[in-house]
This record gives C-alpha cells, structure tokens and sequence, in this order.
C-alpha cells in the first residue's frame, strides 16, 4: 500500500511531546492552538482531569497548560489534549531517582556481596534492563535513523534482546526504511520457527504500526503484556518488499519475581538452598525438564556471570568471591566421572538438569533407515482448507500407518486420502476443523516421525460497512455492520478510543447473527466524531455529526372571529413531529375538558373550542417543549344585535370591502375554508354565489331562494346550474348569514367569487378572492461543478411554481451512490442557488437532491443529480533529476506522485523551455506511463529548463521542474570498469556449459573496449562479444576447455584508459585410476593399491570411491566413497567368496565416467577355528519395582499441555499403568505415556480444569508391584 493519506488539519500548532521526571518531581506539558478562546480538555488514559493540587490547568490565550505535581510511579500512563475534533497523544515516563553507587571494600559483608552480583550487566559492556521496566519505543518525532550508504537489509533498527519479569510488560520494536519503498512492506512476528503471532493478539499481546513522514521510516512495535514464564524463548520478526526480504532474530528472558529481597542466583540452579544456619528454603526456579513449554533455561549465560559462582562455606556464614570461570566449558571438556564433583564445587545441586541439557548439547541425531524425510516438526493450516502430510520412505514395499492422537486413523469418505507415489505416502486431510488440531504420527515398523497440526480460524471479514448518520441533539443513533462470521469478536471505537459498557453506560453493544448494533440513545454535542468496528479481518469508519434542535414554524396560528355557539380551531405545524407543547390562554395552561379539546398529529398541533362563549374570548399561545418559542392568536367573540328593522328593507351584505375591489382570502392547500358572511334584509334576501372568471364574463353560478335549514351548491362545472348536495364546495344558509366552506382546499379552488343577494327592496353584491397557497414545487436535479478532492460545488434552479408564497430558501441533501440513507447538509436555510458542499471522502460516488421551502412547507426532493466522485489531481512528481546529458539528447528521470488519489494516475507531461523564456514546448506528443524518458534533436550549447506533470480525470499536477538551466554538451567521464562481486575469483564452469559475462562500466564520450587472452586479441570464432553504452559480454555458447586462461577487458577513452582481468576455469569429470592392483589378502581383508588418473578433467582430484561384486551376482557395492589416498583395505568380506574391486575418481564435478577395475577375482580363504563359548554361572539380577524420584504436585494453566514426571527401576521391567482419580488412563487419546531409560512421563494434551484431580503411576513385574500418587490442579487463564 502507498504512504499514509493526508490527515485532517490540526487545530494545534503546538503539541506537547512526551517527556521523562523522576518520582516526587513535576512535570508540564504546553500546547498552542491556531485561535484563541478554544475550549480544551485534557485527558489521563481516557478520563478528563479536573483541577487539583495535583494537576494545574492553565489557559492564556491560545496558550494552555498542565502541570502535573508529586509524580508518582501511577502516573506513568499515556495523557491527551483535546481542541475540537482534534486529539494529541502523549506519555509520561516515570523514573525512579539515581543513587550513588559507593565503592564496597573487599572485605564488605555477604549482603552487599550479593548486591553487587544483582547489579551486575548481564551481558558485557551493557547493563540489563530492570526486570519490571517496560522497553518503550522511540517517539516517532525523535527517531534520526542514519541509513547506511549501501544497506544490506531493510532494517534501520532491529529488534534487540529483552529480559522481563513475570507479570511485567515489554515492547519490541523495529524500525524499516520507507524512503525507496512504494508500498508499506510486509512484516510479520513469529515466536521460534514457525509460530505466526498475527493471530494470536488479544490481552496479552498487541502488534501496532504507524508511518513517521519526518523521517521517512516505518515503525512496527510487538508488546507483550502480563508476561508469563511460557512468553520465553525466541522470536523473530520478518519483513519483506516486492523484491526485497530482511529478517532478524532476538530472544525474551522472562524472570521469576524473587518473593523478597535480593535472590542469589545459585538457587537458580539448585532445588534446595541453605538459609542462614542449615535451614532448608525452595529453590527459585526449577529444572529445565519441569518448564520445557516456557523455554529451556539459559544455564550458560547465568553460569559466566562471575559475581554469581560462590562457592559454599557450609561452617561459615561469610561468602567469599572466587574468579570468573564458564562451568559450562569444564563439563564439556571433563569426563563423565568428574562431573558430580565440579558441581558440587561450584555448588550446584540441580545435576540431573545440567546432564540432560549437557546431553541434548552433545547429542547427535542418528540417521533414520526407514525415513529419508521425516514430517517437519509442525504444520499450521487455515479452517476449512486442506493439509498435506508428506514423507519419503526408504523401501517402496513399506507398511506405512498414520496415527492421530496416538490413535490409528481409517479410510472415511472424503474426509482422509492415502496416497502411495514412488518412495512418497501422503497424507491429506481436507476440509480441516479445530477438531483436527492434534498431534499425528506417520509409524513405519519400530520408527515413528511425529508433527503438531495447528488449524488457525480465518480472519472475520466486514460484509456491510457502517454509513454515516446526522442527528439532532436527543435523537437515537444506531450504527449496523455485518461480518463475514456468525458470534465473531468485533471492537467499537470512537476517535481512536475503545468503546466499553463500563467506561461509558451511554453505549449499548448488541449482537444479531451476523449483525452487530452500536446504539446511542440519547446524543448529545460530544457524540460527534468517527465511530469504526474492527474485526481481525478488517475496519470500517463512519462519521456521526450531531446538530443543535432547530425549530421551525411551517404554520402559525391565526387570529379568530367567530360567533356564539360556533367551534374555533387553532392549527400550528412545526417542523418536528417528534416536539411536544401546551397552550396558554392569557399566559395560563390550557387544560383540556369534554368541549375543550388538545391534538397532536404529526408535525400538526390542534386547539379545538366547541360552541363558543364570551369567556373563551382571550389571547391564545402555542409553546413548544424545549425551545425558547412561542406563537400566538386572539379568539373574537362576535356578538349578535337584534335590531329593529322596518319592513322593505334592501339587503346588505356586511363585509369589510364592499362594491368591485375584492378582498383576498388566502387558504393552504388542504385546510378548510369556512367564510360567515353577515347579511341584513326585509324579507330575508335570496342568495347567490358565483365564481368569475378573470378573463371572460361567464360565471358559474348557483341561485339559493332562502332556506332556513339551509342548502348546499356545489360550484365545480361551469354554465351549469347545480343541485343542492353536501359537496366538497358548498353554502350554507342561515337567518341573519350565509357560511361559504370549501373543504380540502385545492389548486382549482382558486378564484373571484361574488355573493349576491335580493329581496323585493334591492339587491348588494360583493366580490372575494379567494387564494390557495401551497408547498412549491419540486426543483430540477441539481447539477455539480467544480469537483475536489473533498468537496464539490451545487447549482440548481428555482422551481417552477412557487405554491403561491415567495420560497424561503433551500435544504440540500446527500448519500452515497450504494446507500439508502440520505443527509441532510444545512440546517439554515441555503438563500443562494448554490452550495459549496465539503467532508466527502475521496474516491465514493455521491449523489444531491435539494428541497424548495416557503412559508407552507417544504416541498418533495428534486431528483437526485447525475453521480459523481470527488477526486483531486495528484501531487508533483518526486526525485526528478537528469540521468544523461550528450550534446542532443538528454535523459531525465522521476518518481511517482506521493499521494496519487482515487483518480488513479493517466500518465505524465514533460515540457522544456529556453532560459530567460516563458514559452514551454512539448517534449514528446501526447502522455507518457513511464517514469523516465529521453529527448532527442536538442541544440549544442542551449541552456533548458524542464519540468513534468503528472494528469489524472481531475486534471494536471503541480510541475516539478529542475532548479537549475540544463546546458546540453557532452559531459567527459573517466573511464572506470565495474567488476562483479564473482568474477573477482576464478570463474568455474563445465564443459559444454554456456558463459555470459556482463561487466557494466562508465564513461562519456563512448569508450573503446578491447579484450585480450594471454596478452593477444581476442579473435576467436567460437567466442561472441558485444559491447553497448554502458556494459560489454563475453558469450561462449559452448565452453571447452581451451577456454580456461586469464581474459583482460580494457576500456580507453583518449589517453585514459581501465583495465581488470578475469580467470575462467573450464573443467570436466576426470579419468580413471590407473594400475589397480591387490597389493594382499589375509583373514576377511584386501589391500587394495592404485595411482592417480592421468586426466584430472582440469580440476583438483578430491577423492576416489572405492566398490565391490561378489563374482557370483557381480552387484556392486560402495565400500568407501571421498576416499583420498591411494591404498584402502576393504574388510567384513565372506569367506569363501569370491571379490572383483573397482576405483572411480572424483573432482568438484563428480565421478569418472569409467572406473578401474581388478582383472582377477580374489578368494577369502575358509579357516577351521571354531569358537568355544566359555560358561558363566547365572546370576538372578531381578528386584521389585521402586520409585527413585516422586510425583510432584503441579499447578498449571488451561490449554498448555502439562507433563507429569517420576524416576522407577526394578528387573524385569515393569509394566507402568496410570490411573486419574483410580480410572485407568490406558485407552484415553488425551493422555500420552512415555517410558526412557527408567523416566516415566505422562503428557496432558491442552488440559482443562475438568481434568484437575489425584493421578496415580503404579509399576507391576514378577517381583512385586509399588505405586504413588500427586495432586493436579488446572487453573484457567487470567
């Protein structure tokens, strides 16, 4: 992968740096913002710290501070600083203070004697680490790796030894060059030879890794935390490239914590110590064999450590200091006899440890003879993949048997496959699960070969990702992702930071299947930030914003006139259908009764006031809950005056506006019309309503003679006069007025409608316009412009009908292409027909809608905009220089853009330009892929400047451009000729074999080159050479050995001139001895004698194989092979036989095609010897078993294999049973028994706490029978 992406901006311009104090004194941490006024907090591994005596904030400015008084040991933790959405981490390292080492007399007493040798370096010339510190890995920010000129590996800084005690925590770290790598390279940590510990992180280990820009180097750290006494032994760490592989080895030594006080380390190797006056106290570790899963003890390294070896003075308390010796070479140079007494002299008492690891040290493997390949000693394999166990047997015939478990395994469908090729058996297991996690033998006769199969859980892969959300305050967040695995271990964070139930109760954790569910259910502002699930397969990011409550009124209520008897209604809609409010009725609570009534549907809030009296006459407001907001109406109470009216009276309709100007009503599309319109007239006058077209003089009309019960018209046909019904549109009459209702107000609702009314006296009319206001119309699909990295720019166009109301402003929204879930990008109205919208990821397809607002509503989203990606040009091109100059052409080179984009990369454009001009040509037409190119048809003498750019969809980079004019002239070069590393020896080939020699040289103008062959040219036909530029080949296509001399290559430019020589060797397999002979013949021997061979195919003669053929089946056989001399006797012949020898030579490429052989048999006399046995008289040497070493009570962990030890002997011998709780363990494949050389052994393979209990060894033979007994607790892990 390429270099790390770019991160956001940091709000600080200063940050604080990690920083060492010793206990008892202060330490302070500063840190800078860009602005001033910038709330910050600080944080001690994870919590807030608030101010005390102990921790000082202070904050001037821009500048903050914290002081940190009294350290103690407890501080040593890893603090923070938060500004925003920006968050710096740092650490405290916490020392204890140095004291004054004082010289100590030699007489000095037997404790400061043992201080000295605590304090001593375990390895000379450096001090070891203390036991319970924490090896800590160099801040990136101070890491000034200084890289060789030629470096062999990629390491800058390996891995280095480390010692730690148990319980304490350690971290390793290697740092690698990242200045000349394109991608992040490969590393991988591996405990011995074959242990991947990438799947084993969890509590007790973690792998991190970071990328330090200032430096240019990558660093990778393995800690190992709560270290137990198994983490010991050694480890290596691997790193590879696409064409480069480096890896380094290191050990971990884990410590036993000394229970108290300083520990002498000859209890190390001793089971039993004397204390003070013969008292007995156990020893501090045990042997090797009791810990063979934690790591063999280093016996050595402890035995050279002079202040340690002291002998014991058992009448004298005093310990007197000897001269530092290795034990461990005397024991290996002493004989077997001598080896109680050196360690009763350097007072070790743990003899049969050192003689085991003695042993294993001078232990030779013997050679198997059923076996030429044995099985490696483990396998590792993923789940649900298959394994193949492979060995090459000596006999094809052999019988072979594979056991699992010490179990024999059986053909069973599929799940096992034989197979017998040649000297190969081949076992493959497919479709492997953890219940193939074993121990497998493969058992040919007596011989076995053994191996461990470790089936690894593949990694858990992220199916879904998580999407980002946008809330409001108070709102329920739930972020959903789905894995590869059902019940699979995921972790959330936020910002980098674990989240747990514990730490934070705000946080609900649930699981569904594949499914996993992080839930907020109340957000507030310190929600917002990143939120990622991780799995060891993968990682996905999301963002959550949350946004202030924002409340907006779509409707308020209006003023009200309505008369006795009546229903009022006031109807609010706001912009939350989730708001909650009351009502106030002059300031006091409205509550609600049988005629009083309260709603609340959707966004829509409801005060309903059934017939109306003089007392609901009152100011009536509407106040959200939660918001500093309210609205409010005044409820009129019209009264009714009866009046004397003298009869023939003309009518008269009472509105507000009268005759031809209309007065305008204005309704939302939906809601109700209701207009009372008053009238007065002796009779009572008839009504008419008609609705005038604007545009013509036909109305549609609807005559109504009085009618008390009143009647209903229902105006929606023109020219037409229609029934009465209950229409949707209709008049109803009364007395003293007329009620005009449109119910469900529409678009075509709206008009001029006039009211006429007659009776014998006269008639009035009155003209109303009625208005129906809506939501606007959608806009159209957004169009995007100007597309970044991570941002874009939005343009739309108003909608087409405004629904009446001017449009307020606009609500643009986005998602991504493959997502459902749109969000909303402005909470303020956008007044503008443009956004600049920002925080896009770089590389994911998005689409925009955007919604119209007015004083109704918001209207339906617009549809989406075409797709479209945010992407950015990539950087300038890196390292550009010149190659080659000549005195028309020239050569330039360059590096990859570092940061390419998701754009990818299209090719590159390099241009030059005279100096002093600003005009730049195009050196080649069109684009080029590579990252070099050569220009040609320049002009001598000129003097250039160059540049090149790199061209992705977003456009052109910045040019990098040379510093300096170029001037094109042929630059001379002293010759100088580049010899191989292995041409710088004599080069050996075969005889027939083909020679290819390259040797690169330098030199400007074109050198000359010459070759010569003992001081003569070169001019043989058989022999091909080229020359180029830069390099020159020799080429035989077929050596012989007159091609074996000293060849000379001399390169001359002018009066300078280089020369080498190279030595080749042409050899073949030599001749045949010469003059075989038998020099004598006694017993079963033959002296055999012959001479050299008179060709030695041009090499040095390294041996002769000498073999023999009965004369009656004439199969030969070797006797001796690499033999040097020239003489041989061959022994163990048959007698009676008859024998023909033969000699074959041999140089480095092998026997002689021929060999020499005798001309005439020789005969092994018989003899007449016979052989008397003498007689011994026979001795009973049987006796009963009896237990020379006991079972030991053990304690030991859950899933580590566990072993049970005791020493027996009896003759004959006994045949061994174990008993778990008095059942007989014999038919178990959990359990594994071993017997050698009187050591009875019994291994528990991964044993759980089911398996704790009382174990019994019991021996039986013809002599008796003896038996005992121990206590096995198995203890889960911590």
């Amino acid at each position: 992968m390429p270099e790390p992406s770019k991160k956001a901006v940091s709000a600080f311009t200063k940050k604080p740096k990690t920083t060492e104090a010793t206990t008892g004194g202060s330490a302070i941490f500063e840190a800078e913002t860009e602005k001033a006024g910038i709330k910050v907090k600080w944080q001690r591994a994870g919590a807030e710290i608030t101010e005390s005596k102990k921790y000082i904030i202070k904050s001037e400015g821009n500048k903050h501070s914290l002081t940190i008084n009294n350290i103690e040991k407890d501080d040593d933790v890893t603090y923070a600083v938060i500004a925003g959405s920006s968050k710096v981490k740092f650490e405290l390292k916490v020392k204890e203070p140095e004291k004054s080492e004082a010289v100590l007399p030699t007489e000095a007493s037997s404790a400061s004697a043992v201080l000295d040798a605590e304090s001593a370096p375990a390895v000379t010339g450096s001090p070891p680490p203390p036991t319970d510190s924490i090896q800590k890995s160099v801040p990136t920010s101070e890491i000034q790796p200084e890289l060789p000129l030629d470096p062999i590996g990629l390491f800058v800084t390996r891995p280095q030894d480390g010692e730690v005690s148990v319980g304490g925590n350690i971290t390793f770290t290697a740092i690698v060059a990242g200045a000349s790598l394109l991608k992040k390279p490969s590393v991988k940590w591996f405990k011995g030879k074959w242990m991947d510990l990438g799947n084993k992180v969890g509590t007790h280990l973690q792998l991190h890794d970071h990328y330090d820009r200032n430096n240019k180097v990558y660093v990778f750290e393995m800690q190992i935390i709560d270290a137990k006494m198994t983490y010991a032994g050694g480890y290596r760490c691997e790193v590879s490239t696409k064409d480069k592989f480096d890896s380094c080895n290191f050990n971990l030594i884990v410590n036993e914590t000394p229970a108290a006080g300083d520990m002498d380390i000859r209890t190390t190797f001793r089971r039993v110590s004397l204390a003070g006056g013969g008292r007995r106290m156990s020893a501090a570790f045990l042997s090797a064999e009791g810990h063979e899963e934690g790591g063999e003890l280093n016996f050595s390294a402890l035995l050279k450590k002079s202040s340690f070896l002291r002998s014991v003075n058992r009448t004298e308390t005093k310990t007197e200091s000897q001269p530092s010796v290795d034990v461990w070479e005397i024991l290996r140079n002493a004989p077997p006899s001598e080896y109680e007494k050196i360690a009763f002299q350097y007072g070790i008492t743990d003899l049969r440890g050192l003689l085991k690891r003695l042993k294993r040290m001078k232990k030779e493997e013997k050679k198997s003879t059923a076996f030429l390949k044995k099985l490696d000693p483990a396998y590792q394999v993923d789940k649900g993949q298959k394994i193949k166990f492979t060995v090459d047997v000596a006999n094809p015939d052999a019988d072979v048997k594979w056991l699992k478990n010490g179990q024999e395994i059986q053909v069973s469908g599929s799940k096992y496959i034989f197979e017998a090729v040649g000297n190969k058996r081949i076992l493959t297991i497919n479709h492997c699960s953890l219940a193939d996690d074993a121990a497998y033998q493969c058992v040919i006769g007596e011989e076995k070969s053994f191996t461990e199969l470790f089936v690894r859980e593949p990694p858990v892969l992220i199916i879904h990702p998580l999407e980002d959300q946008m809330v409001m305050v108070g709102e329920r967040v739930e972020f959903e992702c789905e894995v590869s695995e059902e019940g699979a271990t995921v972790k959330w964070q936020k910002d980098g930071t674990e989240l747990t139930r514990e730490a934070a109760f705000k946080y609900r954790f649930k699981k569904d299947g594949k499914k996993h569910y992080l839930i907020i259910n109340e957000s507030t502002k310190e929600d917002s930030g990143h939120y990622s699930v991780k799995t060891n397969g993968g990682e996905s990011v999301a963002e959550l914003f949350v946004q202030e409550k924002k409340l907006e009124v779509y409707q308020s209520i209006a003023d009200l006139t309505v008369k006795a008897r009546d229903q009022a209604v006031f109807k609010c809609e706001v912009s939350d259908e989730n708001v909650k409010g009351i009502w106030l009725k002059n300031g006091k609570e409205v509550i609600p009764n049988e005629r009083i009534k309260i709603s609340h549907i959707g966004r829509i809030h409801k005060l309903t006031i059934d017939d109306v009296t003089p007392e609901d006459e009152a100011d009536y407001s509407f106040i959200p809950e939660g918001f500093a907001y309210n609205v409010s109406a005044k409820l009129q109470f019209l009264e009714i005056k009866i009046d004397f009216v003298p009869r023939e009276e003309p009518p008269k309709i009472h509105l507000d506006c009268m005759g031809q100007s209309p007065d305008t009503i204005v309704v939302v599309a939906g809601n109700k019309l209701r207009l009372d319109v008053p009238i007065s007239g002796d009779p009572i006058p008839s009504v008419i309503w008609q609705k005038v077209k604007k545009n013509s003089d036909s109305v549609q009309s609807s005559d109504d003679s009085r009618n008390p019960t009143g009647t209903s018209s229902d105006l929606s046909n023109e020219n037409k006069l229609l029934s009465e019904s209950e229409g949707r549109v209709r008049v109803e009459m009364h007395e003293d007025h007329c009620v005009f209702i449109i119910e469900g107000a529409e678009k075509q609702d709206e008009g001029v409608y006039r009211v006429t009314v007659k009776n014998p006296a006269g008639e009035d009319k009155a003209d109303i316009t009625v208005k129906v206001i809506d939501v606007p119309d959608p806009p159209e699909a957004p169009k995007i412009l100007n597309i970044g990295e991570d941002y874009c720019s939005v343009e739309w166009q108003p909608p087409s009908f405004d629904g009446g109301q001017p449009v307020l402003g606009y609500i643009l929204e986005r998602k991504k292409k493959k997502s459902y879930r749109w969000m909303r990008l402005n909470f303020d109205l956008l007044k503008e027909l443009s956004y600049e919208a920002k925080r896009m990821i770089e590389g994911v397809v998005y689409e925009m809608r955007v919604y119209a607002v007015n004083s109704i509503g918001m209207s339906r989203p617009s549809l989406p905009s075409a797709p479209f990606m945010p992407i950015a040009p990539p950087s300038e091109p890196t390292h550009f220089t010149v190659e080659d100059v000549s005195d028309s052409t020239i050569t330039l080179k360059w590096r990859p853009p570092e940061r390419i984009g998701a754009g990818g990369l299209d090719g590159y454009i390099v241009e030059y330009c005279k100096e002093r001009s600003t005009d730049w040509i195009p050196a080649i037409y069109g684009l080029t892929e590579r990252t070099s190119i050569l220009i040609k048809d320049l002009v001598t003498g000129d003097k250039l400047y160059f540049r090149v750019k790199a061209i992705n969809l977003a456009g052109e980079s910045e040019p990098a451009i040379t510093k300096e004019p170029i001037t094109i002239r042929e630059i001379v070069q002293r010759p100088k000729i580049w010899l191989p590393r292995y041409l710088r020896q004599t080069l050996m080939k075969k005889v027939g074999e083909t020679i290819n020699i390259v040797i690169p040289f330098q030199g400007k103008p074109r050198p000359r080159v010459t070759w010569m062959k003992g001081g003569q040219a070169l001019e043989s036909k058989d022999v091909g050479i080229r020359n180029s530029n830069t390099d020159t080949i020799l080429f035989i296509r077929k050596a012989e050995r007159h091609h074996s001399g000293t060849y000379e290559v001399a390169v001359q430019i002018e009066n300078m001139e280089d020369k080498v020589t190279i030595t080749i060797q042409i050899a073949d397999k030599p001749g045949p001895p010469q003059n075989v002979k038998i020099v004598d013949v006694w017993g079963f021997n033959v002296a055999l004698e012959w001479t050299p061979p008179q060709d030695d195919g041009n090499a040095q003669i390294l041996g002769y194989t000498i073999q023999k053929a009965d004369k009656k089946t004439m199969e030969w056989y070797t006797v001796s092979d690499h033999y040097r001399r020239t003489n041989c006797v061959v022994s163990d012949l048959i007698m009676g036989n008859e024998y023909y020898f033969r000699v074959f030579s041999e140089n480095s490429w092998g026997l002689s095609e021929t060999a020499a052989t005798t001309k005439t048999p020789v005969y092994i006399q018989k003899t007449g010897t016979i052989y008397k046995p003498p007689s011994y008289k026979e001795y009973d040497f049987s006796e009963p078993p009896k237990f020379t070493h006991p079972l030991a009570n053990r304690s030991v962990i859950a899933g580590y294999n566990a072993t049970l030890s005791c020493a027996l002997r009896g003759i004959p011998k006994p045949k061994i049973f174990w008993y778990k709780n008095k059942v007989d363990l014999s038919g178990d494949a959990k359990y594994r028994m071993f017997s050698k050389q009187g050591v009875l052994t019994l291994e528990i393979r991964k044993p759980t706490p089911f398996d704790s209990g009382c174990y019994t060894c019991k021996a039986v033979n013809d002599s008796g029978e003896a038996e005992i007994e121990c206590r096995l607790d198995v203890r889960a892990p911590q």
